[in-house]
């Protein structure tokens, strides 16, 4: 028995192992159990790392030759092998009645002695066993294992962060110090600084964290039981296959539905369980599991034939290619840098949820708090010299994108039917937020924002820009004013976004000069590595405008945008970010299709410089109208770049339901009937004497159903029909 071990850093066949064992074997007959030279415990036993075992094992089993007739003492002698192999688990490669063996006399028939196995680690990996290859003058043909990353790979292991050892890791960080920054850095060696600091500090958290999955199939549900019946009912049905006899099939019957049976209570009794003991952080887990998640749908392109053009597809279609900007030879430390602080890292964690979803470095949130809990000044001191610098370093600009399918679409044979959505690093987030919160206060200070604009700031919600239409549309009808209003949407606004307008719009306002040099190197030289079924795992630059999932992009494109409000008398223009309600008033609705078309011609060219285009799509037209009028609705529709727009009776617009005369029936009935839809759901988390306890139950209602039930109620009141209905939901 010869063993090899070969060892890459950087992982073998696209997996993370580094290392694998290549076992070969040639087992020599004996006279004394078990009758080869060696024993089967020292061939197969449970590694963690891929292993191969191959060559002349001088056995005849029907797994590998069917077609053989075997001798009682044959079957016994090579069923101990392959019932040591199979128990662990190990994986037979061969393809059953494929010989490898060809003796050289007339005589005797060709065999099957040439086994491979692999264990569970290697099986994902391969793809193929066969002999293609001549013979090599000997009566063994050679047979070739093709091992490869396989279309669909299993995620790695990854830290259980909630079971982190905050003690252990309190101490480790104390001795903790990150490396000095260079004194006169260079974006390399202040990105090469930053770089070896932060895998210093992942490594030390990853290191005091267990995994979260042995491997990438265990099952939280699985025990030592079920491992025993798994390994009775393949036994039994080996011995059924060389006895058919009516007791070994009833064997076999039984022993298939005693294990699956107990599969299914093992899986009922941790759901129970599971229930039962649901705490407060917990309770949402549970509840996204009773809801569920429809599986992902594969974006089939015309043209691509394998995930890698797919992926090109993709990229280029969400993310059009930009001219690069100038490259960054030196950095300065600027003279109106205010140093960061931990307050300011604490308020930006305390915006972050703990459920947020990680990108490439998977460390949540939640580390993170603990982390700056524990040590105040390690963040602030690994983040201070990047934002002092106007340095945004390449290792936090690798994004995940998230391929999701846009619900409700014809057909999904397009890229424009999918949209990405872009994961980043937490450790990249926490920055990014604390630059929102400076850059809003000088954005605010300098005028950058107009007053009508909403989203992505302080103290201006949906309902700030529902309530703010609603007066203005009230108040024009007031004045005895036609009121219309015609709703718009920016297409692709974050993607399309040119990065030098909108640098030179905060150099033109005042805003200071690190945070524009920062923003600078935050939107440039991006690299995207898409997830979906089967795509390649690898990084691609991308040029985007701002990446979506980032807390300053919505920021960004709000200043960027801020240019489109155009103060005209008897109209206003309203935003949420890339939402647009232009609303105009006149003495007639024939000269509010004149208004309305005008004021989207002023759009189109303030919008053209800018890169920014509107969406046709998703235009509607509201024609307002007081509750007393005894006018017949006006149907005159706007004719806007050659389409026509009619007017609707009730459209949704950010999550609420307008209506012509403003009645909230509509909408609180919408709001209802999505509330009874969760309540169901719920209900299945609590059956009749088991699963949740009554004060979770409670607990998850009110913070699932009052919020579903109540949104809109600060601009509406719900009609009293609806409201005793809430009453008693």
């Amino acid at each position: 028995m010869l063993s090899v071990d070969v060892f890459s850093p950087e992982g073998l066949f696209g997996s993370p192992h580094r290392s694998l064992r290549v076992t070969s074997v040639y087992l020599l007959h004996t006279n004394r159990p078990p009758y080869r030279s060696i024993l089967p415990e020292r061939l197969f036993s449970f590694c963690s790392y891929p292993h191969l075992v191959f060559s002349d094992f001088n056995l005849h089993h029907p797994l590998a030759d069917p077609c053989r007739s075997l001798s009682k003492r044959e079957f016994i002698i090579s069923a101990r092998y392959l019932d040591a192999a199979f128990d662990i688990p190990y994986y037979l490669l061969n393809t059953p009645g494929v010989y490898s063996r060809f003796p050289f006399d007339t005589i005797s028939r060709p065999s099957i002695l040439d086994l491979a196995f692999v264990n569970t680690s290697l099986s994902p990996l391969v793809s193929s066993w066969d002999t293609p290859l001549p013979s090599t003058s000997s009566d063994h043909i050679p047979c070739v294992i093709t091992v490869k990353p396989p279309e669909i790979m299993l995620p790695p292991p990854t830290p259980h962060w909630a079971l982190l050892d905050l003690h252990t890791v309190g101490k480790a960080l104390d001795d903790f110090t990150p490396l000095p920054c260079p004194a006169r850095p260079t974006p390399s060696s202040l990105s090469r600084w930053f770089d070896i600091s932060s895998i210093r500090l992942t490594s030390l958290l990853t290191a005091h964290a267990p995994s979260r999955r042995p491997c990438p199939r265990s099952k939280p549900w699985w025990s030592p039981h079920l491992s025993s019946l798994r390994r009775e009912y393949p036994k039994f049905a080996r011995i059924s296959r060389l006895d058919p006899s009516p007791l070994g099939w009833s064997n076999v019957k039984s022993s298939r539905r005693t294990y699956f049976e107990a599969i299914a209570l093992a899986k009922k009794a941790h759901w129970s369980d599971f229930l039962s003991s649901a705490t407060p952080h917990s309770l949402w887990t549970a509840k996204r599991f009773a809801f569920g998640r429809l599986p992902q749908r594969f974006p089939d392109l015309p043209g691509g034939s394998d995930p890698a053009e797919v992926a090109e597809t993709l990229l280029h279609h969400h993310f059009l290619p930009k001219p690069p900007p100038p490259p960054l030879l030196c950095l300065t430390c600027h003279k109106d840098y205010t140093p960061l602080t931990s307050e300011e890292i604490s308020r930006a964690l305390s915006k972050s949820s703990n459920t947020s979803t990680s990108g490439p470095d998977h460390i949540p949130y939640l580390v993170w708090k603990s982390v700056h809990r524990l040590k105040l000044s390690l963040l602030p001191s690994l983040l201070d010299p990047l934002l002092a610098h106007g340095f945004h370093p390449s290792s936090l600009k690798k994004a995940l994108g998230i391929v999701l399918d846009k619900p409700g679409k014809p057909s999904y044979d397009s890229p424009s039917s999918f949209r990405v959505i872009v994961l980043l690093r937490t450790l990249s987030k926490i920055l990014e937020r604390v630059v929102t919160f400076r850059l809003s206060a000088q954005a605010t200070i300098c005028s950058l924002i107009h007053p009508v604009q909403c989203g992505s700031l302080p103290g201006r919600s949906t309902t700030d820009a529902a309530l703010v239409l609603q007066h203005n549309v009230e108040s024009f009808h007031r004045l005895r004013y036609k009121v219309s209003t015609l709703f718009l949407n920016v297409k692709g606004g974050f993607d399309n976004m040119e990065s030098p307008s909108l640098l030179s719009l905060l150099r033109r306002k005042g805003i200071s000069p690190y945070l524009i040099q920062w923003v600078g190197s935050f939107l440039w030289d991006r690299t995207c590595r898409l997830t979906f079924q089967g795509s390649p795992r690898l990084f691609a630059p991308v040029s985007v405008g701002v990446p979506q999932g980032s807390p300053i992009s919505p920021l960004l494109f709000v200043i960027y945008v801020s240019s489109l409000h155009l103060e005209i008398s008897r109209s206003l223009i309203i935003s949420y970010v890339d939402d647009f309600a232009v609303t105009v008033a006149s003495l007639s609705y024939r000269t509010n299709v004149c208004l309305h078309q005008s004021s989207f011609s002023w759009l189109k060219r303030q919008a053209s410089p800018i890169n920014i285009s509107l969406s046709f799509p998703k235009t509607e037209l509201i024609r307002w109208r007081t509750t007393r009028s005894n006018e017949p609705p006006c149907s005159l529709p706007v004719q806007l770049g050659g389409q026509l727009f009619y007017p609707q009776s009730r459209l949704r617009w950010l999550g609420f339901i307008f209506t012509p005369s403003f009645n909230p029936r509509s909408h609180f009935s919408r709001r209802y009937t999505l509330a009874n839809a969760a309540l169901a759901t719920i209900r299945r988390l609590s059956p009749p004497g088991m699963g949740l306890p009554p004060y979770l139950c409670l607990s998850l209602a009110r913070s699932l159903l009052a919020p579903i039930l109540l949104y809109g109620s600060a601009v509406w009141i719900p009609p009293s029909a609806i409201m005793n209905s809430m009453s008693i939901f």
